[in-house]
């Protein structure tokens, strides 16, 4: 561990001085990597972001104890609702910048290796509800699974990965004896590239609200966000730069009947043909046309026009890396990223979101 910290003390001053267009693609690399669950499919008709409580930035949240956790940071309800039905599926999509759904660019970057989670919740009117009064349980997993010749865990199968490969998409069936009535539909992915310490674990979330028809009368175990996760959970605080020979996705189990998904597993249904453009399309009752799409170069979400910052300041780093200046210490998360797997050593968390 010393030996990877000397190396990178060494290395970044370095770079510093004699690089600095390395520093700019490595801090714009940081940026990017972050992403949002932004559109929906229902039975493979493209209700875009019509019915989508979108969280104000792409920044994750790292908090378990948070409000943030129900819906992400900043959201209020709208007034679209899609329509979906028991025993149907809905598939979620990711991306880093608003608008662009582009399967030339990973949905999530920056090796944001972990799992992706779906959790329902009944409401009574899903368009105000904020999820923070009711139970939700969940109803869809795509965790890990090992990779034959896979050294470390940045090489496994990863839920976050299949979202790369099936271009930010995810089918999620709906459990076919849900109760009709009005959900908000909890997308998660889990970054854990710097969860080897508490605190660092990456959540990216967004909230759907739904309306379902066509359901039974099934009764379900629920869980309360804040409160389902905990820090030292072991498929939260995780170093997946060293070999992984487990991984426990936190929270409840999904509920009997509906799917844990084996990570890896390859792209099925709307996953694989469903087609922006092509597809049939719809705005969700109630909600309003989605703006036009973007070129790629459009501003994150919460952005201000002139463009993200190179860096964020971080007052929380450890007492170790006080000396290093707001682009060194960027320059030295991304680094460790690509040379972790070789020295055991974590990333700092406070600097790597």
């Amino acid at each position: 561990m010393w030996l990877g910290i000397a190396f990178m003390e060494t290395l970044v001053p370095l770079a510093v001085m004699r690089e600095p267009s390395l520093i700019a693609a490595l801090a714009a690399r940081d940026v990017t990597a972050h992403a949002i669950f932004q559109q929906l499919w229902v039975d493979g008709t493209d209700y875009g972001s019509t019915c989508n409580r979108l969280p104000t930035s792409n920044s994750p949240v790292t908090n378990v104890g948070s409000r943030d956790l129900v819906c992400n940071a900043g959201t209020r309800g709208v007034s679209g609702k899609c329509p979906a039905k028991a025993g149907g599926t809905v598939t979620v999509e990711m991306h880093q910048q608003p608008g662009d759904r582009s399967c030339k660019s990973e949905a999530i970057g920056g090796a944001h290796w972990g799992p992706v989670q779906i959790y329902l919740s009944k409401v009574s009117d899903a368009s105000t509800a904020d999820g923070s009064s009711g139970g939700w349980f969940k109803v869809f997993s795509n965790a890990w699974s090992k990779k034959s010749g896979g050294r470390v865990g940045d090489n496994d199968n990863w839920g976050t990965r299949d979202l790369n490969a099936c271009c930010g998409r995810m089918d999620v069936p709906i459990p076919k004896d849900l109760p009709s009535g009005d959900y908000l539909l909890r997308a998660e992915a889990l970054a854990l590239h710097t969860a080897g310490q508490s605190g660092g674990a990456q959540f990216y979330i967004s909230c759907y609200p739904i309306t379902v028809s066509g359901g039974s009368s099934a009764n379900y175990a629920t869980v309360k966000f804040p409160g389902a996760y905990k820090a030292s959970d072991p498929g939260i605080q995780i170093n997946i730069h060293a070999a992984v020979s487990n991984d426990v996705a936190p929270g409840p189990a999904v509920v009997a009947g509906d799917v844990t998904k084996q990570a890896g597993s390859g792209c099925t249904g709307c996953e694989s043909t469903c087609k922006v453009g092509s597809s049939p399309s719809a705005v969700a009752p109630g909600g309003k046309p989605a703006s036009g799409g973007s070129d790629g170069n459009a501003p994150e979400v919460g952005e201000p026009s002139g463009g993200l910052p190179i860096a964020k300041s971080r007052r929380n780093y450890s007492p170790t890396l006080k000396s290093f200046s707001t682009i060194e210490l960027r320059l030295r998360c991304n680094i460790t990223h690509l040379v972790t797997p070789f020295l055991a050593v974590n990333t700092p968390s406070s600097l790597c979101r």
